[in-house]
């Protein structure tokens, strides 16, 4: 008897549970990013119900109230009759939203431009847009826009590109021009001529395209470790013609005279008359006999004359 009683009190309790659970409680405030609302969104406890649609969402990034007999009467129509109101009278609907601005517009047309190979490393896009509202509100997406198609003229820099936008049946249709720039090479202060650049003596600033092309801008592979020609101003844009190999004797600098012959090797003092690069020609005073002959530079303070006997017996 005992033990009837004990179930008994056990199947009032589950099904006192079970009831309890059956009822779904209504939301006071719900912010959803689908077009509709479902019986999930509008109650806590929603059940095997929680997937049916009630009614159409508010526009993306509008909030509306819905009171409480319309609630009902969705809920009528799908057979959920019982529900815990939680003292409502109404409840607050919000739609989530995207923004589609300018930027991310010119980012999708940036991303096009690289995949084609049009903007290469150190190259960038400016848009300038002609017809393009400052923001549109969208549907929540984790991508609110993406560029249907693009056409560019490089000729003269304009462009048209279709768009199509998260829970928007109608394409946007854009227009406007493009300046390509492109990260050239300055001098970061003003430097004396003979000065060996280092990287810390270039900055990178973009620059048209067009203008680096017409004016032949170097890379920074062709400027570190070359010398400056002449006196340059800070900020001056850097070109291969306003570099050369530094010089590995000066003008003036003592070297020693090699002149290399078999096993044989002579060294005399001289001057040098002209200034060279390794590997490079140059006039030497040889400081003995008073002669300028002509010589290579092959090491700092050193030169080799190779022209044989004859220039030997000027030595």
């Amino acid at each position: 008897m005992t033990s009837l009683r004990a179930l008994g009190f056990s199947l009032s309790l589950m099904l006192s549970t079970s009831a309890v659970i059956a009822a779904p409680v209504l939301r006071a405030d719900i912010t959803v990013s689908a077009p509709v609302v479902t019986v999930g969104d509008m109650f806590e406890d929603a059940g095997v119900l929680a997937e049916q649609p009630l009614f159409r969402s508010p526009l993306p990034g509008t909030t509306g109230n819905v009171d409480l007999n319309a609630v009902r009467s969705a809920t009528a129509r799908i057979g959920l009759t019982q529900f815990d109101v939680n003292g409502l009278s109404q409840v607050r609907v919000s739609r989530a939203a995207s923004i589609v601005d300018q930027t991310l517009l010119a980012d999708l047309i940036t991303q096009d431009l690289r995949h084609r190979g049009i903007l290469g490393e150190g190259m960038t896009a400016n848009m300038l847009f002609t017809n393009a509202p400052e923001a549109i509100t969208v549907a929540a997406s984790a991508t609110p826009a993406s560029l249907v198609s693009l056409r560019y003229l490089p000729g003269n820099g304009t462009f048209s590109a279709r768009f199509s936008l998260s829970g928007v049946n109608q394409s946007l249709d854009l227009s406007g021009s493009i300046e390509i720039s492109i990260d050239a090479p300055h001098l970061a202060a003003g430097l004396p001529a003979g000065t060996v650049l280092r990287p810390e003596h270039i900055i990178m600033r973009p620059m048209p395209i067009q203008q680096a092309d017409a004016q032949g801008i170097a890379t920074i592979d062709q400027l570190v470790g070359m010398s400056l020609n002449r006196q340059s101003r800070d900020g001056m844009l850097l070109r291969a013609s306003d570099v050369s190999t530094p010089l590995s004797i000066a003008k003036n600098d003592p070297v020693t005279i090699y002149y290399r012959q078999g096993l044989m090797t002579l060294t005399v003092k001289g001057q040098a008359v002209t200034g060279a690069a390794e590997g490079a020609p140059l006039q030497v005073l040889n400081l003995m006999s008073k002669r300028v002959i002509s010589a290579t530079a092959i090491a700092p303070g050193a030169v080799e004359v190779s022209n044989g006997p004859v220039t030997l017996a000027g030595l």
